[in-house]
């Protein structure tokens, strides 16, 4: 699966969406892990089922995702997405073959194609995150992923058991071009209304789980 082209009304609304949640291309370097990666930053919004990658405070793509079907949240066991600011924490699958199978985070030779049926492993990339406020701070520990899925008909609606999932182009494409220590900013709203993701990255509650 491809990226979602960037129509110029989403990356206008983008550059509204940076200011509101106090973007800057110079990122957030109290914040970030000692040499981590301060120039790119993940929008995850729930409403549009949407990732938008910003590269220095410019929108330079968009991924179809699905977030956890049964809401967000933080509390450990409730299979919810958390919301608010984290970080990605470690990289798995370096030059992991497209469709590989992990098991606790290790591959266990077995590569499956997009939408093969009856499994829902995670497959290709692994990206952990870490949460950086009280409302996501049990992100890392529920083993909250942004991670490919086999299943990529169901991209685009929440699916997930917590975890981001996207199709296995987009989460090795993903993978390529980020680091440990980017920020991940998981919103209520949508990425296309500045004032609603304002609202949402104020008010918006946290959460997510092990199976992605």
């Amino acid at each position: 699966m491809n990226g979602i082209p960037l129509p110029r009304v989403l990356f206008l609304a983008s550059l509204s969406l940076l200011a509101a949640l106090g973007f800057s291309s110079c990122g957030s370097d109290s914040f970030a892990f000692n040499g981590g990666d301060t120039h790119n930053k993940m929008i995850v919004s729930v409403r549009d089922q949407k990732m938008l990658l910003v590269h220095d405070g410019t929108p330079v793509k968009a991924y179809k995702i699905s977030t956890s079907k049964f809401g967000v949240g933080d509390r450990p066991n409730s299979n919810c997405t958390p919301l608010g600011r984290l970080q990605v924490a470690k990289k798995i699958g370096d030059n992991a073959p497209v469709g590989s199978v992990f098991k606790c985070r290790r591959p266990t030779g077995e590569v499956l194609k997009p939408n093969a049926p009856g499994r829902d492993p995670v497959v290709t990339r692994i990206l952990w995150l870490t949460g950086t406020e009280s409302r996501n701070q049990n992100a890392f520990r529920r083993t909250i992923y942004i991670h490919g899925t086999p299943e990529e008909r169901y991209l685009g609606a929440p699916a997930s058991f917590g975890c981001i999932r996207m199709g296995s182009r987009d989460v090795a494409d993903l993978y390529n071009r980020i680091g440990t220590g980017a920020d991940v900013f998981v919103i209520r709203g949508s990425i296309q209304s500045s004032k609603a993701n304002e609202d949402t990255a104020s008010n918006g509650n946290g959460g997510f789980h092990s199976r992605g």
